[in-house]
């Protein structure tokens, strides 16, 4: 119980530095990045974000395997 406790401090942690740098504008490239789709025609808009969800797909990955691999 005392891990999963330290989880989730962790986890809250990591989201608190998240919404720090999200605020601070540190991720305005995330979703300009080549392989995000946009299409604008007229009033309709299509946005697909695929290499920017490729990057967090990878980075929530690699996260998991550092949380597995240490707690």
């Amino acid at each position: 119980m005392k891990s999963m406790g330290l989880m989730l401090v962790v986890a809250g942690l990591g989201l608190i530095v998240v919404g720090l740098l999200v605020w601070a504008g540190a991720f305005s490239w995330f979703g300009r990045l080549p392989g995000d789709i946009r299409v604008e025609s007229g009033h309709t808009r299509f946005f697909a974000p695929l290499a920017s969800m490729l990057v967090i797909s990878v980075l929530l990955s690699l996260g998991a395997w550092v949380l597995r691999r240490f707690f």
